[in-house]
């Protein structure tokens, strides 16, 4: 019996990778999707069990094992059951500075500068 594969661009499509298909395809057409280490550049490429796809999403380079291939676009619990992340976790994100008295100064600051202007002249 033959293997069952699906197309890239559906398995994308119906992991919640992306929002719509097309958007997947254009992913790969564009070359930014990897299949077990190879560059895919045709939506249509079949995907199947085990399959390794690495691809980026937002400023995150993902990287996703397929361990299902699906019959429709479900909610978001049954898609994930569709595959196994891979990404590598990083720490937390970098916090934003705090206020260091740097940058636009606040209204009470402006009327001090003014204040201080207009006592000198």
């Amino acid at each position: 019996m033959a293997e069952a594969k699906l197309r890239i661009d559906k398995w994308l499509w119906q992991a919640r990778f992306f929002k719509t298909r097309s958007l997947a395809a254009k992913q790969v057409s564009s070359g930014h999707v990897r299949l077990n280490g190879n560059r895919v550049l045709k939506p249509a490429q079949a995907v199947g069990l085990g399959d390794v796809l690495t691809f980026p999403q937002g400023r995150v380079v993902r990287v996703v094992r397929v361990e299902k291939l699906g019959e429709r676009r479900g909610p978001a619990p049954e898609a994930q059951t569709l595959y196994l992340d891979m990404t590598e976790k990083k720490d937390a994100p970098p916090r934003n500075p705090g206020f260091e008295g740097k940058g636009r100064p606040t209204k009470k600051d402006r009327r001090a500068l003014d204040l201080s202007r207009t006592k000198e002249g």
